[in-house]
């Protein structure tokens, strides 16, 4: 009696088991039901409850859909923002961790906007990659993704960015690559190349000469820059070598740093692993901060993103005046400490009370420990700017600047006194002819959209004699101040009322809404590695900065005439643009 007592209560016991497991397994089943119904409570669809799909299958698969869409739309990072937070969470100055999910939330909305401008830009055209499929769970629908067009692409493609040179004769190339150059992979002097004859002591076995174009090819890209300077330009509008330096400047591993000596803020020389050198200026002021109102502009600090946003817009109104220069976010124990041999500037690196690494070198403004440049807490940002042939091998000539300030705190000097003073310019060589003063002109433009003063002296390369460019050098001290512009900075235009027709086209077209001026700087800024270089109100700025421009040269052509104004360096109809005065 017992036993059967027992083995029926044993009976009862597995009934309800399995009753449980079959309650769940109904629940389970009718999960993705009920989820489907309460997201379309809310949906555009007015609420139907009713099933979309007669597939068991299909039905699941979309409610993993839509839980995915859920939690995307709840903050959670996706997989590839997954990535880009792990590599943010590298950077010494991130503060992610796993216990804060509301930044990780935050940041990875960041890396995601970050990501979506970045990749529609296609300099090169192809945008073949770009219309790629979401591939989505249970889902084999195309969705293509909008390309957004480049409107730095769009601009190299106008007729005003596509003038051909003149025809390079020997005497208008600064090298001849089968005659003057040869390359010492293991020489370390003179960046490892010299002229034919200075040769001396070094082992045939090392020397390599280039034969023609492919040669000239194989040599490093801070070679292949220095062999394409020629009487018009540093480097040419589309060039593989030059994208490939600014990478090089980016990456390359750095063998070897020493003080850059004169000047009065530090500044460092750095040689690369295949002797190539940059000077490098580090990060001393954030992108935020402005110069103070106080300061002169001779003591102004000397900006690391000046000089890689001069660069971008020398390109962009294509002068291709600036050498190359590229941002780096670099350690300062393993790639500044540890690879220097100069005494002076090791005996200057400290840790800071927050554990930072610290330096100051030697020089003659903010050299102390009080204007200390500290790391996060090793890894320092600073621009690297492509140094251009040794003075051994192309000798260069600096020239005083004719509106050069008096670097005075009481003192004005001439031109700011004397509204006439360019007639005394004018009459006096080599701006009494040629296209010197044009030059100056268009170096007025370019200081003025950056709002830099500190422009006292340039150099042009001797070899070209008075028939050449200039180079714009040394622009740290620009974009120091969106909220004013320095309108002294335009005093040789106003006084000369003189510019470049090709100029003057290409300034018109930047101030047209298709091709705005911040709008291409805020592109191709994008491509250097400490985006954003700028912040908006800097590229307002030049917007604003521009047009003033064009008021003081169409006040210069309602005084002297559009042809008393405009040098027409074009040949032929470039373009259809058309000033408002032309006749």
């Amino acid at each position: 009696m017992i036993k059967m007592i027992l083995f029926r209560k044993f009976r009862v016991f597995i009934l309800m088991v399995f009753l449980v497991a079959c309650t769940m397994h109904i629940m389970i089943d009718l999960l993705p039901k009920l989820e489907k119904r309460a997201v379309g409570a809310g949906s555009a669809d007015g609420g139907c409850q009713c099933p979309h799909s007669g597939n068991p299958s299909e039905d699941t698969q979309n409610w993993a859909k839509q839980r995915a869409r859920s939690m995307a739309e709840a903050g959670w990072p996706n997989k590839h923002t997954l990535r880009i937070l792990q590599d943010f969470s590298s950077e010494p100055n991130s503060n992610l961790s796993s216990r804060s999910l509301e930044k990780a939330t935050a940041a990875a909305e960041r890396a995601e906007h970050a990501l979506q401008r970045k990749k529609p830009l296609n300099i090169r055209g192809d945008t073949a990659g770009d219309h790629k499929s979401l591939i989505g769970s249970g889902s084999r629908t195309m969705v293509p993704v909008t390309v957004v067009s480049s409107r730095l692409l769009a601009l190299f493609e106008h007729p005003l960015y596509r003038i051909d040179l003149p025809p390079l004769t020997e005497d208008d190339t600064l090298f001849n690559v089968n005659k003057d150059i040869r390359f010492y992979p293991r020489a370390a002097g003179n960046q490892g190349w010299h002229h034919d004859g200075n040769e001396e002591g070094v082992a045939e076995e090392d020397e390599y000469r280039p034969t023609g174009e492919g040669a000239a090819e194989s040599y490093p890209n801070w070679l292949r820059f220095h062999i394409g300077i020629n009487r018009y330009q540093l480097f040419p509008r589309h060039s593989l070598a030059l994208d490939a330096l600014l990478r090089d400047l980016a990456s390359l591993k750095i063998t070897s740093v020493a003080m850059k000596s004169g000047g009065t803020q530090l500044k460092l020389i750095m040689t690369f692993q295949n002797y190539g050198q940059a000077l490098f200026k580090p990060m001393k002021q954030t992108r935020e901060q402005e110069t103070p109102p106080d300061f002169f502009y001779f003591s102004d600090f000397e900006r690391h993103n000046a000089e890689i946003a001069a660069f971008h817009l020398d390109r962009i109104l294509d002068f291709r005046r600036v050498p190359p220069v590229a941002g780096r976010l670099v350690n300062m124990t393993r790639e500044i400490r540890d690879v220097t041999r100069d005494k002076k500037l090791w005996r200057t690196f400290f840790i800071s009370p927050a554990n930072n690494i610290c330096f100051y070198g030697e020089c003659s403004y903010y050299c102390s420990t009080e204007h200390a440049l500290c790391g996060k807490p090793d890894q320092i940002e600073g621009s690297l700017a492509a140094f251009l042939p040794d003075l051994a091998l192309a000798k260069r000539k600096t020239w005083r600047n004719p509106w050069r300030r008096s670097y005075h705190k009481r003192k004005k000097a001439e031109w700011e006194v004397d509204p006439d003073y360019c007639d005394v310019v004018k009459q006096t060589p080599p701006y009494d002819r040629g296209t010197r003063l044009l030059d100056v002109m268009d170096m007025t433009v370019f200081d003025f959209l950056m709002g830099n003063m500190d422009r006292h002296h340039y150099e042009t390369f001797e070899k070209f004699g008075n028939d050449t460019f200039i180079i714009h050098l040394d622009n740290g001290r620009g974009f120091g101040k969106h909220s004013h512009d320095e309108v002294s900075i335009l005093v040789p235009l106003s006084q000369c009322c003189r510019l470049r027709k090709s100029t003057y086209l290409r300034l018109q077209l930047l101030a047209k809404e298709e091709y705005k001026l911040s709008s291409l700087m805020e592109e191709s800024l994008l491509h250097d590695r400490l985006v954003p270089v700028l912040i908006r109100p800097h590229l307002r700025a030049m917007d604003r900065r521009l047009r003033l421009v064009l008021q003081v040269l169409a006040s210069c052509m309602e005084k002297e005439g559009y042809g008393n104004v405009v040098e027409d360096d074009l040949t032929g109809d470039t373009t259809t643009l058309r000033s408002p005065g032309h006749r």
